[in-house]
């Protein structure tokens, strides 16, 4: 692991790390580790081999690719949950995983999770079912950037990721034009456009869609 900064590792779970992870099989929670890391920090590279799994607690950490051009891609934002799914059945990354702000993550060893897939029925249905949600945001994900113009994919997040077109960030504009691949000049822009005409109403860091 590379970065700007020292990362701290405990070797047990805090009482809420221990909560939020408690759907996992003992045996495997018992080998899970937490991990404070800085704003970019690299947790892993486009190459290397996966040893663990990530799950974040706390911040943001973002799988990132980078183009021929120079664009960097975001590939997914985990804020709360696992974070690249695919290197459980993957021998290499197919990205870099970095930390977008100060974040506190929890690491699973692979070899223990895929043996806990193997033997408990109840933890590989469960597993099943997050991949089974997964593929649906990511498939809405593609949907939003074959949109032309930034309102209109600014529309179909908040109506796909949002509760009744309206959505409360945490975030800043410039991570959330990222994951709308659009610069957030054009996205400052595109909200400004949509606040006048009516469209759309902005209450500090709540959107909402006015219908």
């Amino acid at each position: 692991m590379s970065g700007t900064g020292a990362s701290r590792i405990e070797n047990s779970l805090s009482p809420a790390a221990r909560a939020e992870l408690g759907f996992l099989p003992r045996a495997l929670l018992a080998q899970a580790r937490c991990l404070d890391v800085q704003a970019d920090t690299v947790l892993f590279r486009l190459g290397e081999r996966p040893e663990v799994l990530y799950y974040v607690l706390e911040g943001e950490i973002a799988l990132l690719r980078h183009s021929v051009g120079g664009q960097t891609i975001v590939l997914q934002r985990a804020r709360r949950g696992f974070l690249a799914e695919a290197s459980v059945e993957s021998r290499r990354y197919h990205c870099d995983g970095v930390a977008r702000a100060p974040s506190r993550v929890c690491t699973l060893p692979l070899r223990a999770l895929r043996r806990s897939l193997a033997e408990d029925a109840a933890f590989t249905a469960a597993w099943a079912g997050h991949l089974t949600a997964e593929i649906r945001r990511l498939r809405a994900r593609a949907e939003r950037l074959q949109l032309r113009g930034a309102e209109a994919r600014v529309v179909h997040y908040l109506e796909s990721e949002g509760v009744d077109g309206a959505i409360e960030f945490d975030q800043p504009l410039k991570s959330w034009a990222l994951e709308l691949g659009i610069t957030h000049e054009a996205l400052y822009r595109a909200l400004a456009r949509m606040t006048r005409a009516g469209l759309l109403s902005r209450a500090g860091s709540r959107l909402r869609l006015l219908r």
